[in-house]
């Protein structure tokens, strides 16, 4: 089984956050985002590959200290389907099992894996009435496993795993939906961005490596090197490393 981390979009909800850093490194409760996926994924292989378009040069330097296998989409994101086409030779004839880098939710996979036939398409998802994905009660928590079979033709060209594999499969009655019970956020906006902090911190405002906090700052993110002055009051709120001051009322929706 080999594993790939989608990091290449662009985030352009998550701007005015993503002018700055691509979204994989976008920090959660200290840690950037590509960080907690290629955890999960190493929960159950340790052969791992991301692709790579906004940003590049900065993500290619974080990618060079980490042992995962580089893809780049040079001329535009290829979309979560022409991601895999472009890795077919190095996925080569093996199952995989992909996450968004953007999903906040259970921090090993092991659930996903366990008891799979190695032939049906499976979906790790979350209980969601308000905006389901899938027979109106679940949503697609971020990751998903898949046989080689449904890999081995994708082209790699823009497309998209739900249009092209997941509804078919889900028409055919081969899709397999497996419930999560951990917490689900995908943090593609600031609200949820926000909100994804909070989870992990338990509800306590999020002071990254090196800010000064001198005001006071309440369920809000410091990113790391930002500065809070004395006469300042943070809540719901993002402080950039350039100064800029996001402002989100947090939501895990």
């Amino acid at each position: 089984m080999k594993g790939v981390v989608l990091a290449a979009g662009e985030g352009r909800r998550l701007r005015p956050l993503t002018e700055l850093l691509p979204k994989p490194l976008c920090p959660i409760a200290n840690r950037p985002l590509f960080d907690l996926a290629l955890e999960r994924i190493q929960s159950v292989t340790d052969q791992v590959a991301a692709n790579v378009h906004a940003h590049r040069e900065l993500m290619e330097d974080h990618l060079s200290a980490l042992d995962v296998h580089v893809s780049i989409e040079a001329e535009g994101p290829l979309g979560t389907a022409g991601a895999l086409g472009k890795l077919r030779e190095w996925i080569a004839g093996d199952a995989v099992v992909v996450t968004n880098c953007d999903a906040l939710t259970a921090t090993e996979l092991g659930a996903l894996v366990d008891g799979w036939d190695g032939e049906r398409v499976r979906l790790l998802v979350a209980f969601d009435e308000v905006e389901p994905d899938f027979h109106g009660l679940w949503k697609y928590a971020g990751a998903c496993l898949m046989p080689w079979s449904a890999v081995r033709d994708l082209p790699a060209e823009y497309g998209d795993l739900y249009a092209l594999r997941w509804a078919p499969a889900e028409a055919e009655g081969t899709l397999e939906l497996v419930p999560t019970h951990a917490a689900f956020v995908d943090c593609g906006t600031p609200a949820r961005y926000l909100g994804a902090n909070l989870v992990a911190s338990g509800g306590e405002s999020v002071i990254g490596e090196g800010a000064v906090v001198e005001g006071i700052v309440e369920e809000s993110v410091v990113w790391p090197g930002a500065h809070v002055a004395r006469d300042e009051r943070l809540r719901h709120a993002i402080r950039l490393f350039d100064g800029r001051t996001v402002q989100a009322l947090p939501t895990t929706r």
